[in-house]
């Protein structure tokens, strides 16, 4: 089964973007091998709102052959070309995409109420956050309302010389 994981930056205060979407916030760390992360990733799943910040900052961070599903009740096809729009059933949706054949990744790229939804239905396999060491008093969670309660096993941490500290979890159990 295909794995997914959820990569995220989030601020020491617990928000993944600032008050108006923004993520200057985020240092550029030539450590960070980003070119390594998205080498496995095949397939890229996000939410309405991830996907516009994405379009207001471009260019998109994973490879151009990559699988895009954008999950939205308001999107039309139009609204986002090169995309597979999904508008109801992610559970059901990431459970087929996991089990097809191949070992490509799958990178839950944003949102957090994506994330709340998969992870509830079982479909995260990793919880990736480099925690950034800036504080913004303000802005998008980390974690929206309803996250359900999850026991996490740490598998990786590294610290970057930016003060970033990436935290690596596989998911034990959920409920």
């Amino acid at each position: 089964m295909r794995p997914v994981r959820y990569n995220v930056a989030a601020t020491l205060d617990g928000y993944i973007a600032g008050p108006g979407g923004e993520f200057d916030w985020i240092p550029e760390d030539p450590a960070v091998d980003f070119a390594a992360l998205f080498a496995r990733v095949d397939t890229v799943l996000l939410g309405r709102r991830t996907y516009e910040t994405v379009l207001r900052n471009g260019p998109t961070p994973w490879a151009e052959d990559a699988r895009v599903y954008l999950f939205s009740r308001t999107l039309r096809p139009e609204d986002a070309p090169g995309a597979t729009l999904v508008s109801e059933d992610a559970a059901g949706v990431v459970a087929a995409l996991r089990a097809e054949p191949g070992d490509g990744e799958i990178w839950l790229f944003g949102g957090g109420e994506l994330f709340r939804d998969l992870l509830a239905a079982g479909q995260v396999d990793t919880v990736e956050v480099t925690v950034v060491p800036v504080l913004l008093g303000a802005g998008v969670p980390l974690l929206p309302a309803g996250v359900p309660r999850t026991t996490l096993a740490l598998t990786h941490s590294q610290v970057y010389p930016s003060g970033m500290v990436a935290l690596h979890y596989s998911v034990r159990n959920t409920g």
